[in-house]
């Protein structure tokens, strides 16, 4: 007999129990009641199978409570989640049945397992959408474009269907930026999932979870790969960007060779799989079990900050971070203001700075992750964290660190807003990576950065005798390396540092790495980079960023260099500008062979190198979501003392002006100037 029981106005049916509820009015009746009783309820098509459990018989003013206007009726207590309904509660409710019993008595409902024992997937008709090709990191593109009609659905599936074998019974992590559109996509994300075969998600509570986040919780739980949603230092809102990118196992964005294969899935699809109700709320921490097409599936909503932190305190030396910040009677507080620029970082940037390190919350910024950023541009550079450098360069502050959206770029400053190059960062860091505990106790493997970058690190590698390696942009090109146990250090000139403990470049890392480094040399930012180009020289390095040109425009620009380039007579010629000479030594489309796996990737940039090792380099950037970003970076070395202090601008102005007038950037694509300068 189906019993129909009230929650919150819900009707909730018994629809079947191991044993029988007690009837009678003994006390007998009552002592085999106690102990554990599973039943399964109903609301509506959902289903919630508990376990029952006498707890205690009530007390008379708990039976005359529970009795008033209900006399005759039997009670009992309940905690129970629908997977498909509001009906949600962390305290135990009244319930009452209709079947009249002599007797009242109090039951508690362990949730055992949250199942809809009807559930079943359902196969979706859908279109071939053109273009869902993933970039350097992911698909990034407009939010109204992921909001059309079966996009996102589209692309998810493509994804899973990639793992071939390793999708059914495989465990995945997803979480993201924080962006609009993020908890939409965890949800579908969520559905799809449960439809193919997929036996657990872990998802960040939020739905957020930064990029090195994510490689964390990958490795540390053995996970077969995690989807990320982000579109990075892209801005956020309606009206702005998304995007999807799947990380592989070993934590790491995928290679092309999975991203090639999830491209060639979407040129075909016909249809996806996906459970259109399930509902689970990602704002609390709790685990959910369902039971899909006989299979069970489990979402684990988990701390998304947890992991992370855990796995920094075991890197670096917090004690000596946490003397250098809070200062004693002998030194001063090292001041520090950290900007995360409203992205994912903020929950991160105040458990590890303001809990575990002593910081006062007037130092962290912006560390509320908003779906739009609050209006700002979260990319960690001089034009979009101009707040950033102003604050530090007219504050009290001796240190100031900004993070982008997903928490993967990161901007180092000095005392009065001097500027750290990620290149000069990367050199930094590798020379003096031994004063870092991680490194101490796993020795220092090999360096390596991106082609564009410039080559400050290579001479810390020549000098400590330590393998070096160049790769093309996209750290996804680090990742077998570090697999391979060749590389502990690594970087990019587009303000990405990290190291093999993920396989991620990583913000709030590197900023950790710089304090662990200041405590450790006793010296101010700008006196470790004087230090530093004192024994290696230094690196002028810049990058003009030109974004949102024309695809078409851009593409006969890049054509046009090459052409000119390839002429035979080009090496040797000597470029002149304000009586500067450079002499042509070499010129290619950077190609590049992995030295683990033997894959290929070419034509990765247009490379103009002379014979004193400067260098110019044009590409187009894989990481926007429409028209074509043209990069120009400009590298010449110095190993005069006399030209440390110089304005990078001042010194490279002869090479920019070559590199304008050789590219005709400006005819091609009627820019005056670029968009970003750094």
């Amino acid at each position: 007999m189906l019993v129909p029981l009230m929650v919150h106005g819900h009707v909730i049916s018994v629809v079947a129990c191991t044993c029988a509820l007690p009837a009678g009015g003994s006390r007998d009746n009552w002592r085999l009641a106690r102990g554990a009783r599973r039943a399964i309820f109903q609301n509506g098509g959902n289903r919630a199978l508990v376990s029952l459990r006498v707890i205690d018989r009530p007390s008379s003013v708990c039976r005359r409570q529970l009795s008033d206007g209900t006399d005759g009726c039997r009670k009992c207590l309940i905690s129970v989640q629908f997977i498909s309904s509001s009906v949600t509660t962390n305290r135990l409710t009244s319930i009452s049945s209709s079947s009249p019993h002599r007797f009242f008595f109090l039951y508690q409902l362990y949730l055992t397992s949250m199942t809809a024992i009807s559930v079943t997937s359902l196969t979706v008709n859908t279109r071939v959408y053109e273009g869902q090709k993933p970039g350097t990191s992911g698909l990034r593109k407009a939010v109204k474009i992921f909001q059309q009609e079966h996009y996102t659905e589209n692309f998810v599936q493509a994804t899973l269907h990639a793992l071939g074998d390793q999708l059914t019974g495989c465990t995945l992590v997803v979480g993201g930026d924080g962006r609009f559109y993020v908890k939409e996509a965890v949800t579908k994300i969520i559905r799809i999932a449960a439809a193919n075969g997929v036996r657990k998600l872990i998802v960040g509570q939020n739905g957020i979870l930064s990029t090195p986040a994510v490689s964390t919780i990958i490795r540390k739980y053995k996970t077969q790969g995690g989807i990320v949603l982000t579109a990075s230092h892209n801005p956020g809102g309606p009206d702005a960007d998304f995007g999807i990118k799947f990380n592989c196992d070993n934590g790491g964005p995928a290679p092309d060779n999975v991203t090639n294969k999830i491209y060639e899935i979407t040129k075909t699809l016909q249809s996806y799989k996906i459970i259109p109700d399930i509902s689970i709320d990602i704002d609390k921490v709790q685990s959910v079990s369902i039971e899909v097409d006989g299979r069970p599936f489990i979402i684990d909503i988990i701390d998304s900050v947890k992991d992370y932190v855990e796995l920094m305190k075991e890197i670096f030396d917090f004690a000596s971070i946490r003397k250098l910040l809070q200062g004693n009677a002998d030194k001063p507080a090292f001041k520090i203001l950290i900007n995360s620029m409203n992205g994912v970082t903020g929950p991160y940037v105040k458990q590890i700075f303001s809990t575990e390190l002593g910081v006062d919350e007037t130092s962290l910024v912006n560390i509320k992750p908003l779906e739009d950023f609050g209006g700002l541009h979260p990319d960690p550079n001089l034009t979009y964290a101009k707040d950033l450098v102003n604050a530090v360069k007219e504050g009290p502050y001796d240190f100031g660190a900004a993070f982008d959206g997903d928490g993967d770029r990161n901007m180092i400053l000095g005392k009065k807003a001097f500027f750290v190059t990620p290149s000069d960062s990367l050199a930094v860091l590798a020379a003096n990576l031994k004063l870092i505990p991680y490194f101490q106790k796993t020795g220092v493997k090999g360096y390596a950065r991106s082609m564009p970058t410039a080559a400050a690190v290579d001479r810390v590698a020549v000098k400590n005798g330590v393998k070096f390696f160049e790769v093309p942009t996209g750290w996804k090109y680090f990742g077998n390396l570090m697999d391979a146990g060749n590389l502990s250090l690594c970087g990019e000139e587009s303000f990405g540092t990290g190291s093999d403990h993920i396989r991620e470049k990583d913000g709030i890392w590197a900023c950790l790495a710089w304090l662990n480094v200041i405590a450790g040399l006793g010296k101010s930012v700008e006196n470790i980079l004087l230090d530093h180009w004192k024994v290696y020289g230094r690196n002028f390095f810049t990058r003009y960023d030109y974004e949102n040109c024309d695809s078409a425009c851009a593409d006969k620009m890049m054509q046009s260099i090459e052409t000119l380039v390839e002429k035979s007579d080009f090496i040797g010629r000597q470029l002149q500008y304000e009586g500067k000479e450079y002499i042509v030594k070499q010129v290619d489309n950077y190609s590049y062979t992995d030295s683990v796996d033997g894959s290929k990737a070419t034509k990765q940039g247009l490379r103009i190198l002379f014979a004193d090792g400067s260098r110019i380099v044009f590409r187009l950037s894989g990481t926007g979501s429409s028209g074509a970003t043209i990069r120009m970076y400009i590298d010449s070395y110095e190993n005069d003392p006399v030209t440390f202090e110089k304005d990078a601008q001042l010194v490279l102005k002869p090479l920019i002006n070559i590199a304008l007038e050789l590219s005709e950037l400006c005819q091609h694509t009627g820019r005056n100037a670029p968009t970003v300068i750094t």
